[in-house]
């Protein structure tokens, strides 16, 4: 019953969450405003504790999400076949350059200390 009643909050803060998003005209989607929400009312018990319910049977049944993923591998294997090795080289690409992208931004948005002591005084 718990675990039905977390999912029941669950689907209700998604929904508000892309309720505020429409109307508001928000620059992100939906669902990422009713993960906004869920964070903040986690603080709650009342609603805490069936959240934790669902979360736990959800994860327990983890791999049955994965079922539709592979049908669809299955599925355009021949996709897979012609274009597989443009798509691994994509895919590599792209995750190489974010996580350079990532550490560059990173780098110049924490500075080290001791450059900045450097900066900072005056041999006057």
């Amino acid at each position: 019953m718990r675990a039905l009643q977390g999912m029941t909050w669950l689907l209700t803060l998604q929904l508000v969450g892309e309720a505020l998003a429409r109307l508001l005209r928000l620059p992100f989607p939906g669902p990422v405003v009713g993960m906004l929400l869920l964070v903040a009312s986690l603080h709650f018990r009342v609603l805490r504790e069936p959240v934790h319910a669902a979360a736990t049977y959800l994860l327990s049944h983890l791999s049955l999400l994965f079922v539709p993923v592979g049908v669809g591998v299955i599925t355009h294997l021949d996709l897979l076949r012609d274009y597989g090795v443009r798509l691994m080289l994509v895919i590599a690409l792209s995750t190489w350059a974010g996580m350079a992208v990532t550490t560059l931004l990173v780098r110049a948005l924490v500075r080290n200390p001791q450059d900045a002591r450097k900066e900072g005084s005056t041999d006057a």
